[in-house]
């Protein structure tokens, strides 16, 4: 892997698993419902400067990394619920790079976003651990990708989200010797 692309995804790009078991969906639901304290405790060390770097060149700061995180996350759990209430709605998506761009993103403190983030992955996680198997079969249609995706599949995504923007973050720590 090259080191612009090493930078972009300190994981690997995300690849969806053929099928997620039912001990997978429990091992997402807890990195979903554990994700905001560990992200709280790893920034409550942060300075403005450190939250204003960019974690990579031409990448977005931290800040907006963690904005982003609370938008992405919002629609995602917004897309469960719908999921959950209409049969396979349709969803809208959003160009989460101008998101990024905005004022809010860009210069609010992230104190509104991780306590943001803590709620709704408090109730993200609820929700989940009530959900059947059946439940997590249900689906929605994703226009970008032009298919179905049932929950189950989604859950996995963001569970990888969570840790592909912590190892974004923490891969910046080690560089800047921020450990």
């Amino acid at each position: 892997m090259d080191p612009l692309e090493n930078k972009k995804y300190p994981l690997g790009r995300y690849s969806a698993p053929e099928k997620v078991s039912d001990p997978e969906l429990e091992w997402h639901i807890d990195t979903i419902r554990k994700f905001p304290d560990k992200l709280r405790c790893t920034l409550k060390t942060f300075s403005d400067d450190m939250l204003d770097t960019q974690y990579r060149s031409g990448g977005w700061t931290v800040k907006q990394l963690i904005n982003h995180l609370a938008d992405s996350h919002m629609q995602s759990f917004c897309r469960f619920k719908w999921a959950l209430t209409e049969d396979n709605p349709t969803i809208k998506t959003y160009d989460e790079a101008k998101w990024a761009e905005l004022q809010d993103s860009r210069n609010e403190p992230i104190k509104a976003a991780l306590t943001l983030l803590e709620g709704l992955h408090c109730r993200w996680a609820h929700l989940m651990k009530s959900m059947t198997n059946r439940e997590f079969d249900r689906t929605f249609f994703h226009p970008e990708m032009n298919r179905n995706v049932a929950l189950r599949e989604i859950l996995a995504f963001y569970a990888w989200h969570c840790d592909h923007h912590f190892a974004q973050i923490s891969a910046l720590m080690k560089e800047k010797g921020w450990t």
